[in-house]
């Protein structure tokens, strides 16, 4: 994937407004990030744009491979600032997400999500049918929270009847569980890291704010286009732009080591380390 001067331009000034680059405070840092931390100001680390536009630039290569090879991606992302955010662009890219509280085993016991998955049809079947009438008072109160339950927790993998080509995780300390499947499954992972985790632990790290609904609806966008640029080039597909001419409806786990040698090739920042510090410490 090629990024033009302007769209980089662009994105740059998008993660800046953001914040994306006010890590936490150095005094609960993880010395593992020393080479994504541009500096120090007022007891709080700064990130490097550089490094985090880098970061983002080759997780969107990443993800629209694995979205053109017919494979795709699970965003989790819990905690408060996440939520709304992926559940709404994730949404509209047809994508699966994890909200709410992650399941143990949700990818290493996939086939007991499964099920829980089809019991929840089951449920969903029976309620439209006749609305419980045929149970009794107590039984239709212990479906319906059944029910609420699962839809609550499972709704966003409803539809995902393979394990992911990717994942996507907002906040690794938050996610370890979910980290530590994906890892034991070899599915390649991408996560916003703030200053305080492990870059070591991901496939790729894109250093930044994790605490920042600005700064998480940015990455997540970023990831989202490159999702939907995927889906285009897969085989068969149709392009939006494809679409509208024949329509008229105004409607086309490699591991570390390989993604680190990515490095050479990702595109710069056009910003320096000094305009990206200014621009937002002022």
């Amino acid at each position: 994937m090629s990024e033009n001067p302007t769209s980089k331009n662009t994105l740059v000034h998008d993660l800046v407004e953001a914040g994306i680059h006010f890590g936490q405070r150095a005094s609960g840092w993880n010395p593992r990030m020393q080479p994504y931390i541009y500096g120090k100001r007022n007891g709080i680390h700064i990130i490097d744009i550089k490094e985090t536009v880098k970061g983002l630039l080759l997780a969107k290569r990443l993800v629209t491979r694995i979205v053109s090879d017919g494979k795709d991606v699970c965003f989790v992302g819990t905690k408060r600032q996440a939520k709304d955010v992926i559940t709404q662009r994730v949404g509209d890219v047809q994508m699966h997400y994890v909200t709410e509280r992650w399941l143990g085993g949700t990818l290493t016991n996939f086939r007991t999500i499964r099920h829980r998955l089809k019991r929840l049809e089951e449920l969903e079947a029976i309620e439209e049918a006749d609305g419980f009438a045929s149970y009794s008072k107590k039984m239709e109160s212990q479906l319906r929270r059944e029910k609420r339950k699962i839809h609550r927790n499972l709704s966003g993998i409803r539809t995902m009847e393979k394990l992911p080509g990717a994942m996507v995780i907002v906040d690794v300390r938050l996610e370890a569980t979910a980290l530590r499947e994906a890892r034991k499954l070899g599915i390649p992972t991408i996560a916003l890291i703030d200053t305080d985790a492990d870059p070591e632990q991901v496939d790729i790290a894109i250093p930044g704010n994790d605490d920042s609904m600005r700064s998480i609806d940015v990455v997540i966008r970023e990831l989202c286009k490159a999702i939907a640029d995927g889906k285009g080039n897969r085989p068969g597909a149709v392009t939006e732009q494809a679409s509208a001419e024949d329509e008229g409806d105004g409607r086309k786990r490699s591991r570390r080591a390989q993604y680190r040698a990515d490095d050479a090739s990702a595109a710069e920042a056009p910003a320096t380390e000094g305009e990206s510090v200014t621009t937002t410490t002022d």
